[in-house]
């Protein structure tokens, strides 16, 4: 790591901080079920997220017919989309849990006074609820969705503006992250980046994509 002690640390959400799978898989199979198509089930469901919901939608959908994803309309999408949302709302905090570790992470963090963010490529509407729901939204000073900027995770976008907003600069903060997207987010904003092992990364081992460091747990992190 570049940085012994970070200015500040940027948080992936959906499988970095929460498994979120679970409530994610209910919602687009229950979608998929008002279209007539099979559920996807979440192991499925699993290596599809990290895009942000509608590029998982589109996989579903493209799944369930049995097409490409190029092929899929924009009405089919937006149809999908919106039943996606509709059901995630109802299912939002059913069964999300914290992983092991971040509580305590995030504690130790705040007790040493160093800022935090979330930057998330899932709909900023969601996010609010889900960390409250999950008791840890009293720890973030900026909290950024994939629609809250122009241009959503892999482009460091998202990543610079929080930088921007906690007042620091990019090469002291940490980009947390458990997907190939925050590698290169972090990458092109020129900041250290901790790869966690447990994530989503579409099932590829996070490894492959050489964050600086690579933990089992977040508490791995405490110094």
């Amino acid at each position: 790591m570049q940085v012994t002690k970070p200015q500040a640390v940027l948080f992936d959400l959906d499988g970095t901080l929460v498994d979120s799978v679970p409530d994610i898989a209910l919602a687009l199979d229950a979608a998929l079920a008002e279209l007539s198509l099979a559920e996807a089930g979440i192991d499925r469901v699993r290596d599809w997220v990290g895009n942000g919901a509608r590029i998982l939608v589109v996989r579903g959908l493209a799944w369930g017919l049995q097409q490409t994803t190029e092929s899929l309309s924009t009405e089919q999408i937006d149809r999908a989309e919106q039943l996606f949302r509709q059901h995630y709302s109802r299912y939002l905090n059913q069964a999300s849990a914290l992983y092991s570790g971040v509580t305590e992470y995030l504690s130790w963090l705040h007790a040493q006074a160093v800022p935090m963010a979330v930057v998330t490529n899932k709909p900023i509407a969601f996010v609010p609820a889900l960390l409250s729901g999950l008791g840890i939204d009293g720890f973030f000073d900026v909290v950024l969705g994939g629609d809250s900027v122009d241009n959503s995770k892999p482009h460091p976008q998202m990543l610079l503006v929080a930088c921007q907003r906690l007042g620091v600069e990019p090469q002291q903060c940490w980009m947390v992250g458990d997907s190939c997207n925050d590698i290169e987010a972090a990458r092109a904003a020129e900041m250290p980046v901790v790869g966690v092992s447990y994530g989503y990364n579409h099932g590829r081992d996070i490894a492959l994509d050489r964050p600086d460091r690579v933990v089992d747990s977040l508490n791995e992190l405490i110094m």
